[in-house]
């Protein structure tokens, strides 16, 4: 299939699982004890009080017609207002999605090279210590979970060290407190490195040991160029995959570690309108984050298409 041809048939597929998303993301909400009157209403609720809310939030009409009635606005770019708030949807995701894309922009910055360096390294004293140490330090971080290793790290580094803040709880923006970000991103960034820094590896192992490249050293190719213009090609392509694989659980992973962090991003406001059962922001939220997953997996999938035909044409 064309280049052209496959990316409408993914831009198609992509569209189709917004779709669902939103559908399920409204069902489940839907499914949760309570709404946002009862949130409303307070500790004590008076019946009548959380009846006259239901009506004017518009909650006691049939489930099908405020969902199409949603989607229908979404597809207009007007997401509707907060339930529990005077504020818009869209000004709510505007105010809290600066945090959010500068700790995936630092971790995305870092990610790359990071994982490229270590399998290449790696790759390079195959069976040597370098290689080990590389090899089993990558499999044992991978192993701890985000939570499990942000707790961890605040304990040692914040709390018994000192060196560095526990949260992002103070004031200024978090560019003006850069120690802030130290510990949130290396959180994000391990278990990502461990796993791609391992493709590489194993990718540049089989690219070294293959025909062409042997072929390119007989034939008087400087070592970096070997390297880095016909081994490391064939290796990043299966990392290129891997790549869109992790964009996706960094979007799980910024959940956490703002929650961890205290970060006032995108993840602490999709918690924070869950608990509130504040459906517009949930499904706002939602619409952005799947969009984002499946134009990341849609670049990720045309790049690797393109980069296999180009290594078998090196082979």
């Amino acid at each position: 299939m064309s280049i052209p041809g496959y990316i409408a048939r993914r831009v198609l597929l992509g569209f189709v699982q917004v779709l669902l998303v939103m559908v399920v993301v409204f069902f489940l909400i839907e499914a949760l004890p309570g709404d946002a009157a009862v949130t409303i209403a307070g500790d004590d609720p008076d019946p009548a009080v959380i009846a006259l809310l239901r009506e004017q939030l518009g909650l006691n009409a049939p489930v099908w017609e405020r969902l199409g009635g949603w989607m229908l606005a979404a597809s207009q770019g007007d997401f509707g207002r907060s339930l529990v708030g005077p504020r818009s949807v869209l000004d709510i995701i505007g105010s809290s999605v600066g945090p959010t894309l500068l700790l995936a922009a630092l971790t995305l910055a870092l990610i790359v090279p990071v994982s490229l360096g270590l399998g290449v390294l790696a790759a390079n004293r195959e069976g040597r210590l370098t290689d080990r140490l590389i090899t089993s330090t990558t499999l044992g971080l991978y192993s701890v979970p985000e939570f499990a290793m942000g707790i961890l790290l605040v304990t040692v580094f914040a709390v018994q060290l000192g060196w560095l803040p526990p949260t992002a709880v103070g004031g200024g923006g978090l560019l003006s407190r850069p120690a802030v970000l130290v510990l949130p991103v290396l959180v994000l960034l391990l278990r990502p490195i461990c796993s791609l820094s391992r493709l590489v590896r194993a990718g540049m192992i089989d690219a070294l040991r293959s025909g062409y490249v042997q072929q390119a050293r007989r034939a008087g190719l400087s070592p970096l160029r070997v390297q880095f213009a016909h081994a490391l090609p064939n290796a990043v392509v299966p990392a290129v995959q891997q790549l869109a694989r992790t964009t996706d659980w960094l979007i799980g992973g910024v959940i956490v570690v703002e929650a961890i962090f205290v970060i006032p991003g995108l993840g602490t406001t999709l918690i924070d309108a869950v608990s509130a059962r504040d459906l517009p922001v949930v499904q706002g939220l939602s619409l952005v984050l799947a969009v984002v997953t499946v134009l990341v997996n849609l670049v990720a999938d045309i790049v690797a298409r393109i980069l296999a035909p180009a290594a078998e044409d090196d082979r």
